[in-house]
Protein backbone atom coordinates (compact mmCIF):
# COMPACT_ATOMS: atom_id res chain seq x y z
CA UNK A 1 0.00 0.00 0.00
CA UNK A 2 1.59 3.18 -1.09
CA UNK A 3 0.47 5.88 1.96
CA UNK A 4 2.35 8.67 0.04
CA UNK A 5 -0.54 8.26 -3.24
CA UNK A 6 -1.06 11.92 -4.08
CA UNK A 7 -5.16 11.43 -4.11
CA UNK A 8 -4.08 11.18 -0.74
CA UNK A 9 -2.34 14.60 -0.54
CA UNK A 10 -4.55 16.19 -2.44
CA UNK A 11 -7.65 15.01 -0.66
CA UNK A 12 -5.41 15.94 2.96
CA UNK A 13 -3.97 19.43 1.65
CA UNK A 14 -7.65 20.49 0.47
CA UNK A 15 -8.74 19.79 4.07
CA UNK A 16 -6.36 21.79 6.12
CA UNK A 17 -6.79 24.79 3.61
CA UNK A 18 -10.43 24.80 4.00
CA UNK A 19 -9.53 24.13 8.14
CA UNK A 20 -7.10 26.31 7.81
CA UNK A 21 -9.53 29.37 6.11
CA UNK A 22 -12.19 28.95 8.05
CA UNK A 23 -10.27 29.74 11.40
CA UNK A 24 -8.58 33.03 9.63
CA UNK A 25 -12.04 34.35 8.08
CA UNK A 26 -14.10 33.12 11.47
CA UNK A 27 -12.94 36.80 13.88
CA UNK A 28 -14.50 38.70 11.27
CA UNK A 29 -18.14 36.67 10.98
CA UNK A 30 -18.10 36.44 15.20
CA UNK A 31 -17.75 39.91 15.34
CA UNK A 32 -20.27 40.91 12.73
CA UNK A 33 -22.34 38.02 15.07
CA UNK A 34 -22.49 35.33 12.17
CA UNK A 35 -21.63 31.79 12.41
CA UNK A 36 -20.65 30.23 9.53
CA UNK A 37 -23.71 28.72 8.79
CA UNK A 38 -25.42 31.90 9.05
CA UNK A 39 -22.88 33.98 7.02
CA UNK A 40 -23.06 31.07 3.99
CA UNK A 41 -26.89 31.75 4.05
CA UNK A 42 -27.13 35.55 4.18
CA UNK A 43 -24.65 36.02 1.42
CA UNK A 44 -26.48 32.45 -1.07
CA UNK A 45 -29.74 34.95 -0.10
CA UNK A 46 -27.47 38.51 -1.26
CA UNK A 47 -26.36 36.26 -4.61
CA UNK A 48 -29.25 35.47 -5.40
CA UNK A 49 -32.11 36.60 -8.09
CA UNK A 50 -34.30 39.17 -5.89
CA UNK A 51 -31.46 38.36 -3.18
CA UNK A 52 -34.33 35.42 -2.30
CA UNK A 53 -34.03 31.57 -2.71
CA UNK A 54 -36.85 29.09 -2.37
CA UNK A 55 -36.34 26.94 1.24
CA UNK A 56 -36.26 23.85 -0.54
CA UNK A 57 -33.56 25.31 -2.94
CA UNK A 58 -31.50 27.03 0.39
CA UNK A 59 -31.23 23.83 1.66
CA UNK A 60 -29.91 22.08 -1.02
CA UNK A 61 -27.38 24.65 -1.59
CA UNK A 62 -26.36 24.95 1.87
CA UNK A 63 -27.11 21.19 2.35
CA UNK A 64 -28.85 21.36 5.48
CA UNK A 65 -31.35 18.98 6.22
CA UNK A 66 -35.47 20.67 5.52
CA UNK A 67 -35.46 21.16 9.31
CA UNK A 68 -32.00 22.58 9.44
CA UNK A 69 -32.83 25.24 6.98
CA UNK A 70 -35.74 25.90 8.65
CA UNK A 71 -33.98 26.18 12.35
CA UNK A 72 -31.16 28.46 10.36
CA UNK A 73 -33.81 31.07 8.93
CA UNK A 74 -35.80 30.75 12.12
CA UNK A 75 -33.00 31.97 14.02
CA UNK A 76 -32.10 34.72 11.29
CA UNK A 77 -35.85 36.02 11.15
CA UNK A 78 -36.02 36.16 14.95
CA UNK A 79 -32.86 38.51 14.37
CA UNK A 80 -34.54 40.52 11.28
CA UNK A 81 -31.77 39.31 8.80
CA UNK A 82 -34.41 37.07 6.81
CA UNK A 83 -37.78 37.14 6.19
CA UNK A 84 -40.24 34.59 4.89
CA UNK A 85 -42.24 34.88 1.57
CA UNK A 86 -45.47 32.85 0.28
CA UNK A 87 -45.15 31.56 -2.85
CA UNK A 88 -48.22 32.38 -4.51
CA UNK A 89 -47.79 29.52 -7.33
CA UNK A 90 -47.33 26.92 -4.75
CA UNK A 91 -48.83 26.97 -1.37
CA UNK A 92 -46.81 24.45 0.09
CA UNK A 93 -43.81 26.58 -1.30
CA UNK A 94 -42.10 29.46 0.90
CA UNK A 95 -39.06 31.99 0.25
CA UNK A 96 -36.19 32.64 2.41
CA UNK A 97 -35.40 36.81 1.50
CA UNK A 98 -32.88 38.91 2.75
CA UNK A 99 -34.19 41.89 4.58
CA UNK A 100 -32.67 45.55 4.61
CA UNK A 101 -30.85 44.80 7.88
CA UNK A 102 -29.30 41.56 6.79
CA UNK A 103 -28.08 43.29 3.90
CA UNK A 104 -26.73 46.07 6.24
CA UNK A 105 -25.19 43.30 8.48
CA UNK A 106 -23.66 41.81 5.39
CA UNK A 107 -22.33 44.90 4.07
CA UNK A 108 -20.81 45.67 7.80
CA UNK A 109 -18.80 42.21 7.44
CA UNK A 110 -17.77 42.11 3.87
CA UNK A 111 -15.18 44.77 4.01
CA UNK A 112 -13.00 42.51 6.81
CA UNK A 113 -13.87 39.48 5.19
CA UNK A 114 -13.31 40.23 1.69
CA UNK A 115 -9.57 41.58 3.45
CA UNK A 116 -9.22 38.55 4.89
CA UNK A 117 -9.78 36.24 1.54
CA UNK A 118 -7.53 38.28 -0.24
CA UNK A 119 -4.33 38.22 2.64
CA UNK A 120 -5.35 34.37 3.32
CA UNK A 121 -6.32 32.87 0.22
CA UNK A 122 -6.68 34.82 -3.17
CA UNK A 123 -4.09 36.90 -2.40
CA UNK A 124 -1.50 33.94 -2.49
CA UNK A 125 -1.74 33.20 -6.07
CA UNK A 126 -0.26 34.42 -8.89
CA UNK A 127 -2.32 36.30 -11.79
CA UNK A 128 -3.87 33.74 -13.95
CA UNK A 129 -4.29 31.20 -10.98
CA UNK A 130 -7.81 32.10 -9.65
CA UNK A 131 -9.15 32.00 -12.52
CA UNK A 132 -7.99 28.13 -13.22
CA UNK A 133 -8.77 27.80 -9.53
CA UNK A 134 -12.30 28.09 -9.79
CA UNK A 135 -13.04 26.39 -13.32
CA UNK A 136 -11.23 23.15 -10.91
CA UNK A 137 -13.45 23.86 -8.15
CA UNK A 138 -16.37 24.05 -10.43
CA UNK A 139 -15.62 21.21 -12.21
CA UNK A 140 -15.42 19.01 -8.77
CA UNK A 141 -18.19 21.22 -7.08
CA UNK A 142 -20.63 19.91 -9.90
CA UNK A 143 -20.12 16.69 -9.53
CA UNK A 144 -20.06 16.14 -5.66
CA UNK A 145 -22.48 18.66 -4.97
CA UNK A 146 -25.11 19.11 -7.93
CA UNK A 147 -27.73 20.41 -5.80
CA UNK A 148 -25.32 23.85 -4.69
CA UNK A 149 -26.36 26.13 -7.06
CA UNK A 150 -30.19 25.02 -6.97
CA UNK A 151 -32.51 28.16 -7.30
CA UNK A 152 -29.67 30.52 -8.31
CA UNK A 153 -30.41 31.32 -12.25
CA UNK A 154 -34.41 30.76 -11.31
CA UNK A 155 -36.20 33.67 -11.97
CA UNK A 156 -38.72 34.15 -8.69
CA UNK A 157 -42.37 35.50 -8.45
CA UNK A 158 -42.73 39.37 -7.55
CA UNK A 159 -45.40 40.23 -4.80
CA UNK A 160 -47.42 41.56 -7.81
CA UNK A 161 -47.79 38.35 -9.64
Amino acid sequence: MDFDDPRLTAIGLLAEAHTGLMARLQPALSAARLSEVDFETVIRLARSPGQRLRMSDLAAQTELSTSGVTRVVDRLEREGLVARAACSSDRRASYAVLTDAGRTRLESVLPQHLKDIEEWFTGLLAEGELEVFLTTLRKIRDVVRPCATAGAHDTYETEDA
